[in-house]
């Protein structure tokens, strides 16, 4: 499978009370949203969807919900990482089960395991699916950055890990695995703001939250730049630079959230150890969404 474009990450609507449960009409709205806006692909159950603090059973429905809405009109790739390689290779062949075209791994988080350690992990997940897998390297989050080196050892024996999301904040990691594994591995940007020097360098998208707010827009900065239109791409990606920065200005994904909220869309409800952002944050997020009222 390649995988191109721009995929959003889907935050996880809930009620007011948080843990009163998943709002399915909000997540259905939320899906068509995003297929309306020219989306290529949903991925759910990764870190803006509030993955660790989701229930397997809530897990597991979420990822059906999404396969089941999206009816073939979009790509699914189920986030499935866990800390636990047991657990990661049980949601996803689970999430292959359901239907998922592909499935995300992130980098195991707390436990900090060796190379060697993380090179087990994925190969163990990949080998348990057919599907295809998409690694996700976010040290800021796990405590532990997948280098470059073990990314290729595990691209050498999994054949169907056919992607990277780099959350590594780093463009020179991008090129560097750009180089080494051209059309082999495919590149995803995990930061909004750096979409579109990556893609110069080669990356073939993005794995977006500020999408699930302004999916179509998020959508003509990635179409224009994979195009070689780098000057209209880069038009379109400054003027959503502040928009990008207040999405991350508190812990995802309570700002979008909160952005989503304030479009009468859902709660800005994140469950715990999350709280809800500032009146700050609030403000400021408001505020930058202000030159996109009305845009999808």
């Amino acid at each position: 499978m390649k995988l191109a474009g721009t995929f959003t990450a889907l935050v996880t609507p809930f009620f007011d009370d948080a843990d009163q449960g998943i709002d399915w009409a909000a997540f259905d709205a939320l899906i068509d949203q995003q297929i309306e806006g020219g989306i290529t692909g949903l991925v759910p159950c990764g870190t803006t969807g509030e993955s660790p603090a989701l229930s397997h059973d809530e897990h597991a429905a979420v990822v059906a919900r999404t396969i089941a809405r999206a009816k073939g009109r979009a790509l699914v790739i189920a986030g499935t990482g866990s800390n636990a390689t047991r657990v990661a290779v049980q949601s996803s062949r689970e999430a292959e089960a359901a239907g998922a075209d592909a499935v995300m791994v992130v980098v195991p988080y707390y436990n900090k395991p060796t190379q060697e350690g993380l090179f087990r992990h994925f190969v163990e997940v990949a080998r348990a699916v057919s599907c295809p897998v998409v690694v996700y390297n976010i040290p800021g989050r796990s405590g532990v950055d997948l280098s470059a080196d073990t990314l290729a050892r595990i691209v050498a024996a999994a054949p169907n890990v056919v992607a990277t999301k780099e959350a590594t904040g780093n463009v020179l990691r991008a090129q560097e695995l750009v180089r080494r594994h051209g059309d082999r591995l495919t590149v995803l940007s995990g930061d909004d703001a750096l979409t579109l020097p990556m893609i110069a360098c080669g990356a073939q998208g993005v794995i977006s939250v500020a999408s699930n707010l302004l999916p179509r827009s998020v959508g003509d900065v990635t179409s224009a730049a994979l195009a070689g239109d780098f000057a209209g791409a880069r038009a379109k990606h400054q003027a959503l630079l502040p928009l990008y920065e207040a999405m991350f200005v508190e812990a995802n994904p309570g700002p979008v959230k909160t952005a989503l909220s304030l479009r009468g869309r859902m709660s800005a409800a994140v469950r715990g150890p999350l709280a809800p952002v500032s009146e700050a944050t609030r403000a400021l997020v408001a505020s930058a969404m202000s030159p996109f009222e009305g845009s999808l």
